[in-house]
């Protein structure tokens, strides 16, 4: 895993695999990114992929209290890590 210094100190952690175009996965904010691993894969055949752990999950830090605007700033890192634009492709939290 790589990191990324978010804008208020958080270190984030994702995954880059691929070539091409560049594209982020965020997903579900119950997981880490070990959710989208396959999807990563595939993607991955096309794409630079950026697959990362959500603040508070896997290998990323968190820095409370939680505001959405955090969650935001993460991705502007990671787009920032990707050169300055990427494709965003997102899930939804699923609910038991």
């Amino acid at each position: 895993m790589q990191h990324v210094t978010s804008k208020d100190g958080t270190h984030i952690a994702y995954e880059q695999s691929g070539q091409g175009p560049a594209i982020i996965i965020v997903g579900c904010v119950l997981d880490d990114h070990t959710q989208q691993a396959g999807l990563a894969q595939l993607l991955a055949e096309h794409f630079t992929v950026y697959n990362f752990d959500r603040r508070g999950h896997g290998q990323s830090g968190d820095n409370p209290p939680y505001a959405v605007e955090r969650e935001v700033e993460d991705i502007a890192a990671m787009l920032d890590v990707a050169g300055g634009s990427a494709f965003v492709y997102g899930t939804s939290a699923r609910v038991s």
